[in-house]
């Protein structure tokens, strides 16, 4: 997902002051506010359980 579209999303869930952040920031951020685990970027995806995460696919590429 580009930047851009994770800034909306962020914005849509009410989140203030993502537009300096890092991307992954951003998207930790989210992760809290939709009460999923803020895992992205993290060791555990290399053992990823969430098969359904929107941000799988990027955080696995990382």
């Amino acid at each position: 997902m580009h930047i851009n579209e994770v800034r909306a999303r962020a914005k849509a869930l009410g989140l203030n002051g993502v537009g300096k952040m890092r991307r992954a920031d951003i998207i930790l951020q989210i992760q809290q506010a939709e009460n999923n685990t803020p895992c992205f970027g993290s060791e555990q995806r290399k053992d990823c359980p969430y098969e359904t995460c929107c941000w799988r696919g990027d955080c696995l590429q990382i």
